[in-house]
Formats: C-alpha cells, sequence, structure tokens
C-alpha cells in the first residue's frame, strides 16, 4: 500500500474522533492548550492502538490455529466491539443531552457549565476507536510484513491527532459565537455522539 493510501486510510478512520473532539470542544468551557493537546493525543493513540490489537488478534491466531480461522474470529470480534462503541456513544449522547436540558431549567445562578473530565474523555477515546479494530483485521489480510503494520499505526495516529486538535479549536470558535449557552452546546455535543454511535452501527453492517 503506498504512502498516499495510508494517509488516507488514517484519514478515515480519524473522523470518528473528530466528530468527538467537536463534541469535547463545545462541552468542555474550561479547555486550555494542554487539556486540547491532551484530547487530541488520547484519541489518536486509542485510534493507533486499536488496529493494531485487531491486527495481533488475527495474527495469533492464524498461527495458533489457521489462517482462515484467524479472519473469521476477527471479523466477529469487528462485530462486538461495533455493538459497543454504538452503546458506549448513546449513552454518552443521552447522558450528555439529558444534563443540558436539566441547566436549561435551572436559574442563571444554579447553572453550573460542563468542565473537563478526564474519566470522559478515555470512555470517549475507546468509544471512537474501538471499531477501528476491524481495521487491523482487514490490515492483516492486507500487509505481506509485520513491519509495515507500524508504518500503518503511527501514521493513522498523527492524522487522527491532527484532526481532532482542529476539531476541537473549530469548536471553541462555535462556543465563541453562542456567547456561552453552555447549554445548547451540550445538546448539540450530546447528538453528534448519538449520531456518530448509528453511523459505526450502520457502516459496520451495511458495509458503508
Amino acid at each position: 500500500m503506498i504512502i498516499v493510501e495510508v494517509i488516507l486510510l488514517g484519514i478515515a478512520l480519524s473522523m470518528d474522533a473528530f466528530a468527538v473532539s467537536v463534541s469535547c470542544g463545545l462541552t468542555y468551557v474550561d479547555l486550555n492548550k494542554k487539556k486540547c493537546f491532551f484530547i487530541a493525543f488520547v484519541f489518536g493513540l486509542m485510534q493507533a492502538l486499536m488496529p493494531l490489537i485487531g491486527y495481533w488478534i488475527v495474527e495469533l491466531i492464524t498461527i495458533l490455529v489457521d489462517e482462515a480461522s484467524g479472519a473469521a474470529v476477527g471479523q466477529i470480534a469487528s462485530t462486538i466491539v461495533s455493538c459497543i462503541a454504538f452503546s458506549l456513544l448513546i449513552f454518552l449522547g443521552i447522558k450528555m443531552i439529558i444534563e443540558a436540558v436539566k441547566e436549561m431549567k435551572k436559574s442563571e445562578e444554579e447553572k453550573e457549565p460542563k468542565k473537563y473530565s478526564f474519566k470522559e474523555v478515555m470512555y470517549f477515546g475507546i468509544a471512537t476507536s474501538i471499531d477501528a479494530l476491524g481495521a487491523g483485521v482487514a490490515l492483516h489480510a492486507g500487509l505481506s510484513n509485520n513491519v509495515s503494520i507500524w508504518l500503518h499505526v503511527t501514521i493513522i495516529m498523527v492524522c487522527t491527532f491532527t484532526i481532532s486538535l482542529i476539531g476541537i479549536i473549530l469548536a471553541k470558535q462555535v462556543t465563541k459565537l453562542l456567547k456561552g449557552k453552555f447549554e445548547i452546546t451540550g445538546i448539540i455535543g450530546g447528538c453528534i455522539l448519538i449520531l456518530l454511535g448509528i453511523w459505526i452501527l450502520l457502516s459496520h453492517f451495511l458495509g458503508l
């Protein structure tokens, strides 16, 4: 696979992370440069690790059993993780919307803007990248040696980091336009997570 194709794969895999980074940028009111870079780093790292894990799961089963069994288990694992990603994103999206609606019902004195959460960022990182295990299965079928997988995951990480950072920066500009109406940004962010969860499930079962 030529370098351009690898970069395109990295960009394609990073779109989930881009959507969630926009959601983070919209909802977290206390983001600074350090937190923005950390979120992008977590998304990039997770997005690189998952294809690597998928690749080595198939590689291990291929060594222990045979190539056909490795591919079959990889496909089953891909289905399971897509369902997990869907469930996580739907849960987090609904939770975010409920919290935003509750804030809308409060008086101005009672309102508490949503703040950065390390635990939530980790959940987002896992939820957006877990379906990339399937990419690792596909890479195992398409690569001729184990060395080039490291090139792939490095490029995927760099692409995801860059695109996630862009997503956060763009989202912060949108929050400035909304002039502190963080309840609205919370609802938008929650809807993005729900739509992303539905997209992940549909793209797996319909081959989109």
